[in-house]
């Protein structure tokens, strides 16, 4: 398994709420609304992550970390990551996706990173928990 993890900045113009809802239910869609084949084949789970800063507990200070969203797809294999990569610069469909993330990113040049994942024994019963998302309504 791998993870794909896009480090996202919004628009300075819009609000976090108008950049949650315009990813969310527009450019995570996008693929769908064109009528193309889906644009992340292969994908195993594809997550945002919403950043709110917080206080850090030692000295109080709130200091947002130049993101505003983190954007995480895991893949079965490098195989099928870079397919998806090669079909997401596919000339057809690359403007229109440049031009909605206009829309919503202040940047289209994002860090794209893969990730290694080493877990941890935790709690009481000093184990490996299997992490199941949760919604709030």
């Amino acid at each position: 398994m791998i993870k794909q993890i896009v480090f996202l900045k919004k628009r300075d113009d819009m609000s976090m709420e108008d950049f949650m809802d315009y990813y969310e239910n527009q450019h995570s869609r996008l693929s769908k609304k064109m009528g193309a084949k889906p644009a992340l084949p292969n994908a195993q789970r594809y997550v945002r992550r919403y950043l709110a800063p917080e206080a850090n507990p030692l000295t109080g200070a709130v200091i947002h970390p130049g993101y505003d969203c983190i954007m995480e797809i895991w893949w079965n294999s490098r195989a099928d990551f870079e397919a998806a990569m090669k079909g997401l610069s596919d000339p057809a469909m690359l403007e229109h996706r440049m031009a909605d993330e206009r829309k919503l990113f202040a940047s289209n040049n994002n860090p794209v990173c893969t990730a290694v994942e080493h877990d941890s024994p935790v709690g009481p019963e000093n184990r490996i928990p299997r992490c199941e998302p949760v919604f709030e309504d």
